[in-house]
C-alpha cells in the first residue's frame, strides 16, 4: 500500500481514520458467528439490562429456583412404557382401542399394544416405574411425575418448536432465551444458555436461538448430536491466529468506535447488546474450555455418573457438564439424548438400549445435586416432544402421540413424590388436570420468580412473551 495514500494528500486518511472506517470489516468478520441469530432483533430491551444485558437481574417475586437443566430425550419416550402404568392395556393386548382416535394423527396404528415391561411401584409416594429405570426409580420421591402433559401438533418438528418456544407455526425465542434475558447470569464470563448436543433436524437452531430477542440471549452451542460429548466443544472458542493482546486491543477499539456512535445517535440497548456480545465471547476463552476439563473430579464421581461404562459415558459426561455449568452460574442448561426415542419400530429392543444409555446417568445428576445442595435450588425436566401411542404399529412399534404423556421435575421447588394428573384407562389421551406446554412454561418461569404474563418483549408492534396469550401455573406442581 502506498503510505502517502494514507496521509500524503489532502483529504487523505490518516492510519487512525482508516482503521476507524475499515473497523467493521476486520471485527465482524473475528465476531460473525456470535451474531448469526440476530437479524430481526429488536432495537430495546427491559432498561433493567441496558449496558450489560447479562447481568444478574432480579426476578418478578422471591424464586424457589436459580437455574434449570433441561434433559431432552428427542424422538419421543413412550408414557405407557415408562411411568404411566395401565393395567387395562396389559390385560387388553391386541384388542381395538374402545374409543375413537383422534382425528389428525401421524400415521395409522392398530390395536392394542401392552408393554413389554414390568411395572412396580417405589419409594415413600409409590409412583409407579417400569423396569427400564431401575436406577431412577430409586428418586422417585424427589420427582414431581406429570402424567398429563398434552401438546398441539403430531409431528417432531413442530411438536419440538411448540415444546422449546412455545409455538409450532413461528420462529420464537426459546425458553433459554427468555429465562436469560428475565434473569440474566450468575457468571460474567459464561453465557446464560448452554446447549449440549443438541440435533441440527426437527427445527435445529430455532430450537435453542433468540429469535427477535437481542443475539447475547441465544443459546450457546456445544458439538452437536452424533459428536462424542469428550469431543464437543464451543464453536471459535479459540484463536489461534490472533494473540489475546490483539484481540483485546480490536475489541477496546470497536468499543471506542461505538460509544463514540452512541454519543452521536443517543442510548441503542441492541448495540450495547451486541458489544457486550463480543466481551462475554472473550472472555470465554478462558472460562468456557477449563469448565469442560473434567480431571477435577473424583473417581467416584466419574463413576457416578457412568463415566466408567462405554453404554453411559457419553451421555454420564452430558450430565455431569450440565452440574458443572449450573453450579458455575449458566441460568439454563439442555442437554439432548438424540434422536433415539422415535420407536415406529423396534420398542423394546430400542427403548431398552435408550434407557440403559441414560437411567444410571440421570440418578448419578439427580443424587450429586442432592448431595452438593443444588437441588433445591436447580429445577431438573425431563421428557420429550410427545409421547406414543398405546396402539400398535407393525407387531412392536408406536406411533406420536402428543394427546397425553409424561414429563417430570426434580427440585427447584416442585413438590417432591407428587404424580400430578392422569390420562385415559389405555394412555392415549391427558384427563384429568391437564397440562399444555403453555401451562408448563408458565409454571417455570414461577417456580424462577417470574411472572409469566409480565415476561414480554415489544416486536413487530406487540408486546410477545413466552406463553402468548395462553399457560396457567399449575399450582398443583407447587412444594
Amino acid at each position: 500500500m502506498n503510505k502517502h495514500w494514507l496521509s500524503g494528500h489532502e483529504g487523505a486518511m490518516s492510519r487512525r481514520e482508516l482503521l476507524q472506517r475499515g473497523s467493521a470489516g476486520f471485527a465482524g468478520l473475528a465476531l460473525a458467528a456470535m451474531l448469526a441469530e440476530e437479524g430481526r432483533a429488536a432495537s430495546s430491551i427491559s432498561t433493567a439490562a441496558a449496558g450489560n444485558p447479562l447481568a444478574p437481574r432480579p426476578p418478578h417475586y422471591p424464586a424457589k429456583a436459580k437455574r434449570v437443566i433441561f434433559l431432552f430425550m428427542h424422538g419421543g419416550p413412550s408414557q405407557v412404557d415408562t411411568f404411566d402404568y395401565k393395567p387395562l392395556l396389559q390385560r387388553d393386548h391386541g384388542k381395538p382401542l374402545p374409543f375413537a382416535k383422534p382425528r389428525v394423527v401421524s400415521s395409522q396404528t392398530g390395536n392394542l399394544l401392552a408393554s413389554p415391561w414390568k411395572f412396580k411401584q417405589h419409594g415413600e409416594s409409590g409412583m409407579w416405574v417400569s423396569e427400564l429405570f431401575p436406577h431412577l426409580s430409586k428418586c422417585v420421591d424427589d420427582l414431581c411425575m406429570i402424567n398429563s402433559m398434552h401438546g398441539s401438533n403430531s409431528r417432531h418438528g413442530g411438536a419440538l418448536l411448540e415444546l422449546h418456544t412455545g409455538s409450532d407455526t413461528f420462529v420464537r425465542p426459546s425458553m433459554g432465551s427468555w429465562i436469560t434475558y428475565g434473569l440474566g447470569t450468575e457468571n460474567q464470563n459464561l453465557p446464560g444458555f448452554v446447549t449440549v448436543c443438541p440435533n441440527l433436524s426437527h427445527g435445529g437452531v430455532n430450537n435453542w436461538s433468540s429469535a427477535f430477542l437481542p443475539a447475547v440471549y441465544q443459546g450457546t452451542q456445544i458439538g452437536t448430536a452424533g459428536v462424542p460429548t469428550e469431543q464437543a466443544k464451543i464453536s471459535f472458542i479459540t484463536n489461534k491466529e490472533t494473540p489475546r493482546d490483539l484481540q483485546r486491543m480490536e475489541l477496546d477499539l470497536t468499543r471506542e468506535l461505538n460509544d463514540e456512535m452512541l454519543s452521536r445517535t443517543g442510548p441503542d440497548q441492541a448495540l450495547e447488546a451486541r458489544i457486550e456480545s463480543y466481551e462475554l465471547a472473550f472472555r470465554m476463552q478462558t472460562a468456557a474450555p477449563e469448565l469442560q476439563d473434567i480431571s477435577d473430579e473424583s473417581a467416584a464421581t466419574l463413576k457416578l455418573y457412568g463415566l466408567d461404562d462405554p453404554t453411559t459415558k457419553n451421555f454420564g459426561r452430558m450430565c455431569l457438564m450440565a452440574r458443572r455449568f449450573s453450579e458455575r452460574g449458566v441460568r439454563f442448561v439442555q442437554i439432548s439424548h438424540s434422536y433415539k426415542w422415535d420407536q415406529h419400530g423396534d420398542l423394546k429392543r430400542d427403548h431398552a438400549k435408550n434407557a440403559l444409555e441414560v437411567d444410571r446417568p440421570i440418578y448419578g445428576l439427580l443424587t450429586d445435586l442432592k448431595a452438593r445442595g443444588l437441588l433445591e435450588d436447580t429445577l431438573v425436566l425431563w421428557g420429550g416432544e410427545f409421547g406414543r401411542t398405546p396402539t400398535s404399529q407393525g407387531s412392536d412399534g408406536r406411533d406420536h402421540n402428543p394427546q397425553g404423556f409424561s414429563m417430570w421435575m426434580a427440585g427447584g421447588g416442585v413438590k417432591a413424590g407428587r404424580i400430578h394428573g392422569a390420562t385415559d384407562d389405555y394412555g392415549y389421551y391427558s384427563m384429568v388436570d391437564k397440562v399444555h406446554f403453555h401451562d408448563l412454561h408458565a409454571t417455570i418461569l414461577h417456580l424462577l420468580g417470574l411472572d409469566h404474563t409480565k415476561l414480554t418483549y415489544k416486536y413487530a408492534g406487540r408486546d410477545f412473551r413466552l406463553t402468548d396469550v395462553h399457560g396457567e401455573v399449575i399450582k398443583g406442581l407447587l412444594a
